[in-house]
C-alpha cells in the first residue's frame, strides 16, 4: 500500500535545486581557478565564481528567513532517537531489503543521520568556504584590517579543502537519493514535493 504525503513545499525546491546549480557552477569554475584543468580562461573563471558566491550568499539569505518565518528551522535539529538504527540500516540492512526504519512526514522531514549531515555542513564545511573565500576576495584589504601576517596559501587551502569537503557531501548525497524505493523516487519527491511511502 502506498500513501502519498506533501513534504517539500515550493520554495524548499526551489532553493534545493538553485543551491545545487550554483554549487555544481562553483566547483566547476573553482577547480579551473585552482589550475586543474581549463575550460573558460583563469580571469573569466574568477569573475564568474565571485558572482555564482554572491548569488549563493542571497539564496542562503532568502533560505534562511524563510526557514526561521514558517518554523521550518525545526527540521534540521538534531537528535539521537534512531540514530543506530538508521546507522545500522545504510550500513547493512539497505543491502538485505530490510524495511527503512524512518518515515517521513510534513512535520519530520529529515531523518537523523540527515539532521547531522546537514548539522556539518552548516557548522563545519559552509563556514569553512564562506570565511576562507571572502578572505581570498579581499586578500588587498588584509593590511588595513590588521592581517598582514595570515598566509594566503593558507586561505587557498583552508578553501580547497572546504570545495573537496563539498565535493564529498554531494557525491554522498547523490548515492542516498539513490536508496528509495526505487531509483529515482527521492528526486521525484524533489521535483513535485509529494512523498510515496510504502
Amino acid at each position: 500500500m502506498t500513501e502519498r504525503v506533501y513534504i517539500f513545499k515550493g520554495f524548499e525546491r526551489f532553493w534545493h535545486w538553485s543551491q545545487a546549480a550554483l554549487v555544481l557552477f562553483l566547483m566547476f569554475t573553482g577547480f579551473e581557478i585552482h589550475g586543474t584543468y581549463t575550460a573558460l580562461g583563469f580571469g573569466k573563471a574568477v569573475g564568474l565564481h565571485t558572482i555564482a558566491a554572491w548569488t549563493l550568499v542571497g539564496l542562503w539569505v532568502f533560505a534562511v528567513f524563510w526557514h526561521l518565518t514558517t518554523g521550518e528551522w525545526r527540521h534540521y535539529i538534531p537528535t539521537a532517537q534512531k540514530l543506530v538504527l538508521m546507522v545500522r540500516f545504510y550500513s547493512s540492512g539497505i543491502f538485505r531489503h530490510e524495511p527503512h526504519p524512518f518515515r517521513p512526514s510534513s512535520r519530520n522531514k529529515h531523518n537523523p543521520l540527515q539532521r547531522l549531515t546537514y548539522l556539518a555542513v552548516l557548522v563545519v564545511v559552509s563556514p569553512l568556504i564562506w570565511v576562507s573565500g571572502w578572505l581570498y576576495l579581499f586578500y588587498g584589504q588584509w593590511a588595513g584590517w590588521g592581517l598582514g601576517q595570515l598566509s594566503l596559501d593558507w586561505v587557498a587551502a583552508a578553501h580547497t579543502a572546504g570545495a573537496f569537503l563539498m565535493l564529498a557531501f554531494f557525491i554522498t548525497h547523490l548515492y542516498m537519493v539513490t536508496t528509495g524505493h526505487t531509483l529515482f523516487a527521492q528526486t521525484k519527491a524533489m521535483l513535485t514535493g509529494w512523498e510515496e511511502l510504502h
